[in-house]
């Protein structure tokens, strides 16, 4: 598979994730960034950033026009979102890769184990 299809098979996968559950596209572009594009860990975690953020604006216009959730309920997680990626953010190339390596997979684990069992 050439690396032009093997970039449309990743971002297709990651934007059917996106849509179907609202996020989680990262799971499947930060592992595909490493492994096919051979990125290093800092610069394919930023990467996935760049290229999640787009499919989350066309996934909150779906899910707006679609579902219309009430903003009283979704401006809390906004401002509390906006102040946490500013930190994270700002903070990114100051935790080592492996940190950011350890504290990913346990939020795999995390939200894996969550929605098994609940």
């Amino acid at each position: 598979m050439t690396d032009k299809w093997k970039n449309r098979v990743a971002g297709t996968a990651g934007g059917l994730i996106n849509g179907l559950f609202g996020g989680g596209g990262g799971m499947v572009l930060l592992p595909l960034l490493t492994k096919w594009s051979r990125l290093e860990a800092r610069a394919a975690f930023a990467t996935c950033v760049a290229i999640i953020f787009p499919m989350c604006c066309v996934s909150t216009a779906v899910y707006l026009y679609q579902v219309r959730p009430a903003l009283s309920t979704v401006v809390p997680y906004l401002a509390g979102g906006v102040a946490g990626g500013l930190v994270g953010g700002l903070t990114f190339d100051k935790v080592p890769v492996r940190l950011l390596k350890a504290i990913f997979g346990l939020f795999l684990l995390y939200g894996g184990v969550r929605y098994l069992l609940w």
